[in-house]
């Protein structure tokens, strides 16, 4: 495809582009030539090419409005390794091969398609489609309408190797924004020894001094940009971050930050959930149109924009240039404009008296002060505009042009301050809303909070920066303030808006949104002119550009109508994200799962290379169901991990375990009163198993709670139901006992479990290494100690749920995976063998321990189980005891725990199948709890709970599978070691 010539625009010097580094691209399919450093927006307009877009809602030809995340007349469709939506044109970078494409049209800008609703657009004023889609069913139309609301096309970078990331960050502050204000701001917090994070949303420093020409201590300004970067840089304490916009404020000082371009080459983009002790907001302002007939043209641009175009990019955005004002910038803008070969034909200021020193910036340039324009001839671009005095009367003046600059005064970009939950209020001075009262440690600064002139916003950004600085505990460092030349100061008179003089003619308050004058007006006629509800009701403000040009005019132009002052028609909300994020980059990298991402414990990686089957447990932990070998069936490995278990020695990953802290003077009452057994007599480094119940008597999690020191206990609970025994722990706390001391403090995640069990348990351990005394008299069955193991610094808890000799040692999380290895390798001369929670399952059964889900149903109670003895008699109280005590009164048979041996040995049961009198089709008695395969008795054997269970050992039971009757002996629950001298031993 050949690069389309046309007159270039762009200046032979200046800018900063690098001129060495051409870079090609295509836009709607027409390839192009542009420089390094350029954005698409810039290398477009040095092309000369004006109609970039259409219009949102009436498909109007639209041009290049503004420089920035502010840009409201373009967005782009980018296509490539970037594939985006709805990227304003002002912020696409250029890249060698870049593909972009307007969104909104087709086929082209130049001949739209959708262009034809312009000849039905006064059938169609806001909020039409509220009243014309109701009838006859407003679902015959949403389909339609759905269609119509997308702009761009979602992303696809599945094949392109690039992911996104999330990381989390503390400071001591956090500067938003990297111009002037924002990197004096940064250097004098630094310079303290504060921890500094910079956000800057452009790629290189400087903000406002980019697109302006000034000087500062005698130099250029960007001399100075580049010596306070030099030296943030060379901070060690202090980090900067380019083409990162900083987008959403939350509670406790949470800032997100999206960027863009990482340094890391996966990276596509990184988000950044930032707590800050203090946030500088120096995010600058925002310059608004005006609001007058066919403002919306191609050619119309605001006059900073078309100035920085100038200074940063070389490129003269038009040839012959009308400026028309309501303050003094506009005239900065046009010497700029001016000095980089644009004709100024006229600057219109709609003020009677332009003070001298300002007129003085543009000698030679025809002042045309009193005046307004009224009208814009052109359809693809500008040719010319209406010129008319302010008052009325007098003939309107036809001037050609091809660029018109519109500067309606300056809005601090109070978007974040706001989201802070700070307030803001409205300065007449400077006709805009500016912060007010911060809710949170929030420090607005420079042009954030209305301080437009240079030599202020140095100044703001050092008080901003030694406030912050002093609120983290650093006393800021004096600081030699760079000299700044006088500026000529800033005035405004408020213009809300220049009234059509031609009938059917459309001012537009908001561009990006089509949203024109007599829409407002007719929402106040419809009695919505409160802002919020104008804001709804005509879309004002609202999409990508979230108001930033908008805003401010339509709350000026409501209060116009109204006869009020703007403070009084107020504000709407700054919603989050500030500019448009990717669901990519505020999710983050997220393989796998996404709605319950799967915990993993440090050994995780270890299991699945070794082959094991992951299995989801309770709380989305995954951990290993059975290690299979080369050729073996899950049944054959579940036996032969079974086995090292019972004659040799097992290991398996304990992690998952449920694990609190219990510190605080009233800690054993908690205790006391949600378990039901008493552990007022409890020694130091002792444990004891405990049953706690739901308020309905039934059995609700159990585990072995250890006293660590007075007032200090380690509670551990069952995996699945970790969460949820914190939840009600913590819900106790709060709502019954307020009173009680007590802090509770989750440790699962912070300790690794390995558990070593089986008759040559001790063995390994002393293989691994320990200065633990192991021997039985001096570490009994449930107590505690603490030394190394394996060289580790480690807790070693003797707590069996095999039913064999067990040590589960525990370490931290970042040293588990080196024990696990270490342990495997002591235990290689005996045996040792991984088992997955399939072993350990029929390890439990042929023990008889409960478990959760299965036994302990939702329905038992401890007596159900055979545990009575776990009921204190003496206790006055505790959770579910009386609710036991009720049902206990009854009288009413109940299901009790059983064995069951089936009379064919080998036979499988399904697990919960029910148990019915004589195997008939009647009311159920009871049901099949666990099924497994022992290698102890070389059979099948079974759990269950069936009515009366206890005084019907040797009677028979069946069992109902489908249409089939499975005949079972009623035993003890206990198949192996009924006196624990094993698991004691």
């Amino acid at each position: 495809m050949p690069i389309v010539a046309t007159e270039s625009l762009r200046n032979p010097s200046d800018g900063r582009i690098d001129r060495a580094r051409p870079i090609e691209f295509t836009f709607n399919g027409t390839r192009y030539r542009g420089f390094a450093g350029d954005t698409l927006a810039s290398a477009l307009l040095a092309n000369d090419v004006r109609l970039t877009g259409r219009s949102f809602k009436y498909h109007r030809p639209r041009g290049i409005v503004g420089i920035g995340f502010e840009e409201s007349g373009t967005t782009v469709q980018l296509s490539g390794t970037e594939d985006a939506p709805n990227m304003p044109v002002t912020r696409a970078r250029l890249y060698e091969g870049l593909v972009a494409s307007t969104v909104n049209c087709w086929p082209s800008p130049a001949f739209d398609v959708g262009a034809i609703i312009q000849a039905f657009s006064r059938l169609l004023p806001a909020g039409f489609y509220y009243k014309t889609f109701i009838w006859p069913n407003w679902r015959l139309f949403e389909p339609l309408i759905r269609r119509a609301a997308g702009l761009g096309r979602a992303p696809s970078r599945a094949e392109s190797g690039l992911n996104y990331e999330t990381r989390h960050a503390h400071c001591d502050v956090l500067v938003t924004g990297g111009g002037p204000t924002g990197l004096m701001a940064a250097l004098v917090a630094g310079k303290a020894g504060a921890r500094v994070l910079l956000v800057d949303d452009d790629v290189e420093p400087g903000g406002r001094l980019l697109v302006e020409s000034a000087r500062i201590g005698g130099r250029d300004a960007m001399a100075w940009v580049a010596s306070v970067v030099a030296e943030l840089d060379a901070m060690d304490n202090v980090i900067r971050l380019a083409d990162a916009t900083a987008w959403g404020y939350r509670e406790h000082n949470l800032v997100i930050v999206t960027e863009r371009r990482p340094k890391a080459r996966h990276l596509f983009q990184r988000t950044w959930r930032v707590r800050a002790s203090s946030v500088i907001v120096a995010s600058g302002a925002i310059e608004r149109p005006l609001v007058f007939a066919d403002n919306d043209r191609p050619g119309v641009m605001l006059a900073s924009a078309a100035a920085g175009y100038v200074n940063r990019y070389a490129v003269r955005p038009g040839r012959r240039a009308v400026v028309f004002t309501n303050n003094d910038s506009a005239y900065r803008a046009a010497r700029d404009l001016a000095a980089g070969g644009v004709e100024i034909a006229a600057i219109v200021d709609s003020r009677t008296e332009v003070r001298a020193s300002v007129r003085a910036l543009c000698d030679g340039i025809e002042v045309l002060s009193g005046h307004v324009v009224a009208t814009v001839t052109g359809g693809r671009c500008v040719r010319s505009v209406g010129i008319a005095r302010r008052a009325g009367g007098g003939r309107m003046r036809e001037v050609a042009c091809d660029l018109l600059c519109v500067a309606g005064g300056w809005n601090p970009a109070v978007h974040l301050f706001s989201q802070s939950r700070g307030t803001v209020r409205y300065d007449e001075a400077l006709a805009t809303f500016v912060p007010d009262r911060p809710a949170q440690p929030t420090i607005p600064a420079g042009a954030a909070c209305g301080k437009f002139d240079l030599a202020a916003c140095i100044d703001d950004g050092m008080r901003a920066g030694a406030a912050a600085a002093a609120a983290a505990g650093f006393e800021a460092q004096p600081i030699s303030v760079p000299e700044v030349p006088p500026d000529a100061g800033y005035s405004i008179e408020p213009l809300w808006a220049v009234a059509p003089r031609k009938p059917g003619a459309k001012a537009f308050v908001d561009i990006q949104n089509d949203v024109t004058l007599d829409d407002l007006h007719l929402a106040i006629r419809e009695g919505f002119g409160a802002v919020e509800h104008a804001k709804r009701y005509t879309t004002a403000g609202m999409g990508i550009d979230q108001g930033k040009t908008g805003n401010v005019n339509v709350i000026g132009a409501l209060a116009d109508h109204l006869g009020v002052m703007p403070n009084e028609v107020g504000t709407t909300t700054f919603r989050s994200p500030y500019t448009p994020i990717e669901f990519g980059a505020i999710a983050g990298y997220r393989p796998g799962p996404l709605f319950l991402p799967y915990r993993h414990t440090p050994m995780t990686g270890w299991h699945k290379a070794r082959g094991a089957l992951m299995y989801e447990a309770g709380a989305r932990w995954r951990r290993p169901g059975y290690y299979p070998l080369p050729s073996e069936t899950m049944q054959q490995a579940v036996d032969r991990e079974c086995r090292a278990s019972r004659e040799g020695a097992g290991i398996y990953d304990g992690s998952p375990l449920g694990k609190f802290e219990i510190k605080g003077p009233d800690a054993l009452r908690l205790l006391e009163f949600v378990y039901t057994n008493s552990f007022a007599n409890l020694q130091e480094r002792q444990g004891r198993y405990g049953i706690m119940l739901t308020d309905d008597g039934v059995i609700f999690d159990d585990g072995v709670t250890f006293k660590l020191a007075e007032g200090r206990y380690l509670m551990t609970t069952s995996t699945g139901n970790a969460d949820v025994v914190y939840r009600k722990l913590e819900e106790f706390l709060q709502i019954e006992r307020p009173e009680w001391s007590v802090h509770i403090t989750p440790v699962t995640s912070q300790w690794a479990n390995a558990t070593v069990c089986g008759p040559r348990a001790r063995e390994v351990l002393r293989e691994a290494g320990t200065d633990i005394d192991l021997d039985r008299d001096a570490f009994p069955f449930l107590h505690l100690r603490e030394g190394i193991v394996a060289g580790l610094p480690a807790r070693v808890c003797r707590v069996s749920f095999t039913g064999e000799l067990s040590f589960e040692v525990n370490v931290r999380r970042s040293q588990g995976l080196l024990l696990w290895e270490r342990l495997m390798a002591a235990g290689t001369r005996h045996g040792i063998t991984p088992v997955g929670s399939e072993g350990s399952h029929v390890l439990r059964v042929e023990k008889g321990f409960l478990s959760l889900g299965h036994e302990a149903d939702g329905t038992a109670d401890p007596i159900d189980l055979g545990m009575e003895w776990i009921v204190s008699k003496t206790k006055p109280d505790f959770i579910g005891k009386r609710a036991l005590a009720i049902r206990r009164a009854a009288g009413t048979r109940r299901r009790e725990l059983v064995g069951l041996l089936f009379d064919e040995p080998n036979r499988f049961v399904i697990e919960g199948s029910p148990i019915t009198p004589g195997g008939r089709k009647e009311k159920t008695e009871g049901f099949v709890s666990a099924c497994v395969w022992s290698v102890v008795h070389n059979r099948i054997v079974a759990l269950g709970l069936i009515e009366a269970g206890r005084s019907r050992h040797g009677e028979k039971a069946f069992v109902r599978m489908k249409d089939e009757v499975v005949a079972a002996m009623i035993v003890a629950p206990v198949f192996h070691d009924p006196d624990g001298a094993r698991m004691k031993g």
